[in-house]
């Protein structure tokens, strides 16, 4: 890897975004996420896809697909420049890769808001799978952190995982949170127990029922679990 070839990756990402803008689209995406860094007006997938075949004509190894991620993320005038960062690290050379872990880190600390965050989450599931103790312990370190959106982060980053979903290490960043009155975190509680009640409703409807959460979190953790019993 040189800076030449990550500089040469990140180049050809932004040429393209630029040349994808769509004007109608782009305020309509900045109202919706609240945001102060304005939109070019493309959908996420199509952010995806963008950086996916780029990808195919430079073959980055990691050390590149690293630099890149962090040059599109500082250097960002547009949120999807951001979104692209992101899908750099979800390319098969970076799945699973403890290397990216501070990276993460630091994106999710930078970017504070919701988008960034869940999209990095997805990231730290593979690392569950890839080296579940070492990001066990890095998932604990974010369920107290200073800052709520590493809050957050620790409480998804095992969305979709279903049967092997490590309900201790769940148990454990909730309970760190769960007195938080911080809506995106409380959202996020119930967020994680709704996704783990479609693989097991019983152990979500007893951790409800021996947990004092919050309204918003006991609400949508059993949204689905309410709905099994009704229809059984």
């Amino acid at each position: 890897m040189t800076i030449d070839s990550a500089a040469a990756l990140t180049s050809e990402i932004l040429t393209t975004l630029d040349g994808r803008r769509d004007p109608v689209r782009a305020p309509q995406q900045q109202a919706y996420m609240k945001s102060a860094m304005p939109f070019y007006g493309i959908p996420v997938p199509q952010v995806r896809d963008i950086v996916r075949q780029i990808a195919k004509t430079h073959k980055p190894d990691l050390a590149t697909v690293a630099e890149a991620s962090r040059l599109l993320w500082d250097g960002a005038q547009y949120r999807e420049d951001r979104y692209a960062a992101i899908a750099l690290t979800g390319l098969s050379v970076a799945k699973g890769r403890l290397e990216l872990m501070e990276l993460y880190e630091y994106e999710a600390r930078t970017g504070a808001w919701w988008d960034f965050v869940d999209e990095i989450a997805h990231r730290i599931a593979d690392l569950h799978d890839a080296h579940p103790a070492e990001t066990a312990t890095w998932v604990r370190q974010w369920a107290v952190a200073d800052t709520f959106w590493l809050r957050r982060l620790a409480v998804l980053s095992q969305l979709q995982r279903r049967q092997r979903t490590d309900t201790e290490l769940l148990t454990e960043v909730i309970e760190a949170n769960s007195a938080s009155t911080e809506f995106f975190v409380a959202k996020a509680i119930g967020w994680a127990l709704r996704n783990y009640a479609f693989t097991n409703p019983g152990w979500v409807r007893a951790f409800v029922d021996s947990h004092k959460l919050a309204p918003l979190s006991q609400r949508e953790a059993l949204k689905h679990v309410n709905l099994t019993v009704a229809i059984d």
